[in-house]
């Protein structure tokens, strides 16, 4: 390996630490962890203003009293101006943005990060994480970013050199993995890391539902608007399904291991993601993935996630050890029978009390690392399904391939086009044919 490139004993101390700030805080209740907000005021902004980032700037404000919102930013003024709006209706004069501090446009991030906020609620589409978490720690500030935190090799090793920067600036970071935070979810996996069902054998993990919002093409977009738009469809804003959404269930496998896989393999597929026209079109990616996960030691972690209605749904993690199993989120069953009855606050309201807390404490936290280590381990995925192959986790981090575009602009090339009918399957990528690097 380069000296870029993360050994499995660096993960395995940087996620260790940031599992243990993060749990020790999370034993907090949110009463007591909101309440060492009430006499420190912390200024923030919002990048990305979408549902999940309204909904993030929403947990902040509502959890920690004495926080401002003091700009926001999106790629579109319309979704900038509306989130100042609904979270103004909300919070009244604790939303101070004015006309002025709402920004819009590629380089609306930067314009934020100048604005004289302290912390920095970063929810824009996952492919852009790595630029807005660089710019932002290198600017000093602390973060809090929405999951996954990265679409690719590349990305992921940007996270890694920021997640560095951080750590030396002492700034705090806090991640959407919000089940972190969930307190049936902490008790339950320290019970599981100090053996309750003897040796983990395997572990199985699902996000299997019926699919998101697909959002029609519109007359005057541009194709570098449309993508964006509906950026759930393309791997370079999404990383597929299997990135955006099952990241949650794959972290709490890596969780319960403290590491992450070192191979993966699997398929996956388009069953009902077919083009039909123009104005219903599914991008490039697919409808189900089954992967086999693979750790240092042998143990297994089997997932799936599927986009197909009137399938079975399940969104769930299981453990199997030699002397039981477990959910992982409070159930326990075998020689050492148990069940969480502990209270349970939300864990989206939970994540900000506990990173607020830990900034205003100045508490080591920083769960960059835990984002970092469980988004690659979704891309891991990806190349495995999407190539057919066994992919190395060495391998995929060092050698996998940037999804970004060149150039960011209203008027650029996106990686993948359309044809001339306006379908994306030529870029659906086939297993045995398309390469993972």
């Amino acid at each position: 390996m380069n000296e870029r490139t993360p050994s499995r004993r660096d993960f395995l101390k940087k996620s260790s630490v940031a599992v243990a700030g993060a749990t020790a805080i999370s034993s907090l209740s949110l009463a007591r962890s909101a309440h060492a907000a009430e006499n420190n005021q912390m200024k923030v902004a919002l990048i990305g203003c979408g549902g999940r980032g309204k909904g993030a700037a929403a947990n902040c404000l509502g959890t920690n009293k004495n926080t401002k919102l003091v700009a926001v930013a999106d790629a579109f003024e319309d979704n900038a101006k509306s989130a100042a709006e609904t979270l103004r209706n909300k919070f009244g004069d604790r939303v101070d943005v004015s006309g002025d501090r709402i920004f819009s446009g590629f380089d609306a991030y930067k314009n934020a990060i100048a604005s004289g906020a302290e912390l920095l609620l970063i929810a824009t589409p996952p492919g852009f994480r790595p630029i807005h978490y660089k710019a932002a720690i290198e600017a000093g500030k602390h973060v809090f970013m929405e999951k996954p935190c990265c679409v690719d090799a590349p990305g992921f090793r940007s996270l890694l050199e920021t997640n560095k920067l951080a750590d030396q600036k002492n700034l705090k970071v806090g991640v959407g993995l919000q089940r972190h935070h969930q307190l049936q979810y902490v008790e339950t996996i320290k019970r599981l890391q100090d053996g309750a069902i003897g040796d983990i054998q395997f572990m199985r993990v699902y996000w299997n539902g019926g699919g998101v919002w697909n959002r029609s093409r519109k007359p005057d977009q541009t194709e570098m608007e449309y993508q964006m738009r509906n950026w759930y469809y393309f791997v370079w804003l999404c990383g597929d399904h299997i990135d955006e959404q099952h990241i949650h269930n794959m972290d709490i496998g890596n969780w319960i291991k403290n590491d992450h896989p070192v191979e993966a393999n699997g398929m996956g597929g388009r069953q009902v993601r077919k083009f039909s026209d123009r104005e219903h079109d599914y991008g490039q990616i697919y409808d189900h993935h089954a992967v086999e996960f693979t750790y240092a030691d042998g143990t297994k972690m089997f997932s799936q996630c599927r986009h197909i209605p009137n399938c079975w749904n399940n969104v769930s993690e299981a453990a199997h050890g030699t002397k039981g199993t477990s959910n992982c989120s409070g159930n326990i069953e075998g020689e050492n029978k148990w069940r969480y009855r502990g209270e349970n606050p939300n864990p989206y309201d939970q994540e900000h009390a506990d990173l607020m807390a830990a900034i205003l404490g100045n508490k080591k936290y920083n769960e960059g690392w835990i984002g970092a280590n469980s988004s690659m381990t979704a891309v891991l995925g990806r190349m495995a399904t999407y190539s057919g192959k066994i992919v190395k986790w060495d391998d995929a981090v060092k050698k996998g391939p940037s999804e970004m575009p060149k150039e960011f602009a209203w008027n650029a090339k996106p990686p993948v086009l359309p044809d001339d009918k306006g379908s994306y399957e030529a870029s659906v990528a086939m297993p045995g044919i398309y390469k993972a690097y």
